[in-house]
């Protein structure tokens, strides 16, 4: 069987592409929504702002949140598309199955509503910050599995892993990556809602004299000391991949993910040391959820990688390739 008989049909790649996208802007705003305090911009009504679908744009804090509500129902429209799609090319190799994209579409529809819930359960709970930490969590788990629907579609290097062999190690290395810039990312929502958190710190790298201390100051100090780990780690991976021979789709997105911790490091330089603007942290917020994006997709396509040399060191032919004598 050809590659291309087993590459999962345009229509359905350009599908899981536009969910993949809305749902990283409408997380990326959710961050801002936060930053600008905007997050009770529509009081305690949910899921309309002050009894209306379309409410007097009056205040910045109710266009704030107003605007992430429409996203919110962008990305709704968006998955259906995907489900839609998926589900016209169900009799598809690469849309049915445990590893298709029908799968991962089905389960992004839960992972909608359930943030969407919640944010429900935000609004009436008043906003506080243990409840913006689990929304985030609920957010950052859909825009992963739209991330591999996306690869399963043959988008984000999906397409040029299906030829290519990984080593089982590269698995734990980009799994660390992965599970260490969730974390820093949590932690990063936990310090912008904690109250006195986020100015906690008035030093960098470290936090210096003169900073608040307390209980705010220890959760900054532990994203940042989470932070400059992430870093390290992120920096050893793209020459330790390439040495191996880790597919290229690794390898770049190994290379990307670095470019954008360091970023992050300027952003966060920047944003202590010139008193916390809003549009340096909210560059912040958007290049962690990138940051984390990224880290996932190499891990997903090392384990891809890894799997298909299983196969191959068995001697069978993995689905959506050929033999060498073909």
């Amino acid at each position: 069987m050809s590659s291309a008989s087993t590459l999962a049909p345009a229509s359905v790649r350009r599908a899981a592409y536009a969910a993949f996208i809305v749902s990283l802007i409408h997380i990326v705003f959710g961050a801002i929504v936060r930053i600008t305090g905007s997050g009770m911009g529509c009081g305690d009504n949910w899921p309309k702002c002050y009894g209306h679908w379309i409410p007097p744009f009056e205040r910045i804090d109710l266009i704030i949140e107003v605007t992430h509500r429409y996203l919110a129902l962008a990305l709704l429209l968006s998955i259906a598309a995907l489900v839609i799609t998926a589900w016209q090319h169900r009799s598809h190799v690469a849309i049915a199955g445990r590893g298709g994209v029908g799968n991962a579409a089905r389960l992004s529809v839960l992972l909608w509503i359930a943030p969407a819930l919640f944010g429900a359960v935000t609004v009436f709970a008043g906003n506080p910050p243990w409840a913006t930490v689990v929304h985030k969590l609920l957010a950052t788990s859909l825009l992963a599995v739209l991330a591999v629907a996306a690869v399963r579609a043959g988008g984000l290097g999906g397409d040029s892993i299906r030829s290519a062999t990984g080593t089982a190690k590269a698995i734990g290395g980009t799994t660390a990556a992965a599970g260490l810039a969730l974390v820093v990312v949590l932690l990063g929502g936990l310090t912008a809602k904690l109250p006195g958190a986020a100015v906690a710190c008035v030093g960098f790298p470290l936090c210096g004299e003169g900073s608040l201390g307390g209980g705010g100051q220890h959760v900054q100090l532990t994203h940042r000391i989470l932070a400059y780990l992430l870093v390290l780690h992120l920096i050893s991976l793209p020459m330790i991949f390439r040495k191996r021979g880790e597919p290229k789709a690794v390898i770049t997105a190994a290379w990307f993910a670095l470019a954008l911790g360091v970023l992050q490091i300027v952003w966060a330089g920047w944003m202590v040391t010139g008193g916390f603007p809003a549009v340096v942290r909210s560059l912040h917020q958007a290049t962690g959820m990138f940051i984390w994006a990224t880290t996932f997709v190499m891990a997903y396509l090392a384990r891809i990688a890894a799997g298909r040399s299983v196969i191959a060191s068995k001697g069978v032919i993995a689905p959506g390739t050929t033999s060498r004598a073909s």
